[in-house]
């Protein structure tokens, strides 16, 4: 992988954190009803999922907070006479949930004050709706509210319609016909717009209020389900489906030009299971997480492209997956989102998804400003035309210490501060690079001790130096990019502690370099006093012992130092080529490793069809 360009961005290294079973919401009875939709909807208060109840269609709400095994007999939201398909939670007020049914019904609940699961009282009693609105010939498979106007919810039914609800009203005001049963819908996030897939294959985009698509494509080729979601404030829709060849597929949109994808379809993989697709606006990234697998894929949005980062993977397969809103996640933890699964239809596993860094403070460039709890417009106002608008943001800042919610228009990007951010930086990093251009005094190391005891130190450092350079692999290097700088430090710190006399001197990362090129710095040297002839003796002394010894003692400096120098480089080389031939191993292993992958991946395949 020597050479290989590295993409450079802020969430290459997110991974996904499990969590422990004592952690989780267990001891829960999931409904099994085999509608295509997410089951379980979350904010930052309450989870909703849909429940297997006998007598009529119910769901449960669970306190976020209210981990581990839950009572044998805890409250339900009761009401419907068929099963809940489908729940969603109010994006403006955290109590406030809507529910479609098999009943082809839609109820408005609110969450009671205080609300729990653990209560003292034999008699458990259920909750009650609020609103009850009717309108639909048959079952309502999905219930979406509006992003960006209050109390404004979108329904699709079995009847081939969409209605769009003023919920305080409790009537129908508009109403969106299909030739088919729709199996997704999505809004745009100023909430104008609105993105659908069905199943005659056809991708449309409807102009809400004017009740007619403005733009209108063939879809996914496949005959399974697809899915489509509004990528945030982009002018951009991410599609799943499936191919003629029941691959998976991932297609990223143009809004304004709906004839194909950009780029076409991206071949995921074989499994037969429907992908959810989950955008963060926040992040600009893409969450797949497949249905009957345990694997969750993320991608980041750049470019026009989805580049791929990594995948959670799990051996617990997944019914119903939903991420937490960003006005909800752990700040202090480094976490960008949090998703909650259903386990084999017994309890609900949240997933982390956090960036590793080790600061402690409020990271501004992965929390940009996010939508708060108040609406851009009232239901009145959206459905009399008003101009769509975003809804106002938070900055997260203001909530890192429990503080309140800080507004900030809409149109507000904290990604601008990134310049800012790099100019400290570069300033922080100039006192090193002064610190390296700055040079000992030659003076100060030649009087510290004699020129031979000098040349042995010499040695001695770069044969640690080439000791530090060495695979050793019971150390693990926690910083991959300051490693060699660090070995140098050590080296340097080496050397002075085997100085016995003289000042203590700070040396930069770059004195070994400098030592290796000590022969050509020391081919003609200068004598000390000490080896200095006096004139007046120098007579008697025989002229030539006396030019033997001048010549030998320079040879023998030369000599070692170069010895020394061959030394290092010869076990740099050495290194060098066990590094490249570890670098082809890995390689050779992840193909191997792929290959394994896409066998498993045929082989589930197969076992399902023969099933």
């Amino acid at each position: 992988m020597a050479g290989r360009f590295v993409r450079a961005s802020k969430y290459r290294h997110v991974f996904g954190r499990s969590t422990k079973k004592e952690q989780c919401y267990d001891n829960l009875r999931i409904s099994k009803n085999a509608w295509d939709s997410n089951i379980i909807k979350a904010n930052p208060e309450y989870i909703s999922v849909n429940w297997e109840a006998s007598g009529g269609g119910a769901f449960a709400v669970i306190p976020i907070n209210e981990r581990g095994r839950l009572p044998e007999q805890i409250p339900l939201f009761r009401g419907h006479t068929a099963a809940v398909l489908d729940t969603d939670w109010s994006p403006f007020d955290d109590s406030l949930i809507a529910s479609g049914s098999d009943d082809g019904k839609v109820f408005i609940w609110k969450v009671p004050e205080n609300f729990t699961l653990y209560t003292e009282e034999e008699d458990v009693t259920d909750v009650s709706p609020v609103s009850k609105l009717t309108g639909h010939t048959r079952k309502v498979g999905h219930v979406v509210f509006n992003p960006a106007a209050a109390n404004v919810l979108a329904s699709s039914s079995g009847d081939y319609t969409i209605k769009l609800w003023d919920v305080e009203a409790g009537t129908s005001r508009l109403s969106l016909k299909h030739n088919d049963i729709v199996q997704s819908l999505s809004w745009s996030a100023n909430g104008s717009l609105m993105v659908t897939t069905s199943r005659d294959k056809k991708l449309r985009i409807w102009d809400v209020r004017q009740e007619k698509p403005v733009q209108e494509t063939p879809g996914h080729p496949g005959a399974k389900n697809s899915r489509a979601v509004w990528m945030g404030e982009h002018d951009r829709i991410a599609t799943t489906g499936f191919s003629r060849m029941s691959d998976r597929q991932l297609g990223l949109w143009d809004t304004r030009a709906l004839r194909e994808p950009i780029g076409g379809f991206q071949i995921l993989d074989s499994i037969s299971g429907v992908c959810m697709p989950f955008w963060d606006d926040g992040t600009q990234m893409l969450y797949l997480a497949g249905k009957g697998d345990g694997n969750i894929r993320y991608y980041e949005y750049e470019n026009d492209k989805f580049e791929y980062l990594s995948e959670y993977k799990s051996a617990d397969p997944q019914r119903g997956i939903a991420f937490l809103p960003k006005r909800g996640i752990n700040l202090h933890e480094n976490e960008v989102m949090r998703g909650f699964k259903t386990v084999n239809d017994a309890f609900i596993e949240p997933i982390s998804f956090i960036v590793p860094r080790r600061a402690e403070v409020f990271q501004s460039d992965i929390y940009p400003p996010t939508v708060g709890k108040n609406p851009a417009m009232s239901a009145a106002e959206f459905f009399d035309g008003a101009e769509a608008q975003l809804p106002p943001k938070i900055n997260l800042e203001s909530v890192y210490d429990g503080g309140e919610a800080e507004e900030v228009p809409a149109n507000y990007h904290a990604h601008t501060s990134s310049a800012a951010e790099a100019k400290p930086a570069a300033s922080a990093a100039s006192p090193v690079l002064q610190k390296k251009e700055e040079k000992p005094p030659k003076s100060a190391q030649a009087a510290s001790v004699p020129r031979s005891q000098d040349i042995k130190d010499n040695k001695a450092s770069m044969e640690s130096a080439a000791s530090k350079f060495a695979d050793n692999d019971d150390e693990d290097d926690e910083d991959e990019t300051s490693g060699f700088e660090d070995v140098s430090r050590k080296s340097v710190a080496e050397h002075m502690e085997m100085k016995t006399s003289g000042p203590h001197i700070s040396k930069s990362p770059e004195f070994i370099p400098r030592l290796a090129k000590s022969p050509k710095q020391e081919s003609a040297p200068k004598l000390d006093p000490i080896d200095t002839p006096d004139p007046a003796t120098s007579s008697t002394i025989d002229p030539p012992v006396q030019r033997e010894q001048q010549e030998q003692e320079p040879r023998a400096r030369a000599t070692s130092t170069a010895g020394a120098a061959e030394t290092l480089k010869s076990t740099l080389g050495d290194i060098k080529s066990l590094l490249e031939e570890q670098n082809r191993q890995l390689a050779s292993q992840g193909d191997v490793i792929e290959g394994l992958r896409r066998e498993v991946g045929e082989l589930r395949a197969r076992l399902e069809e023969r099933d």
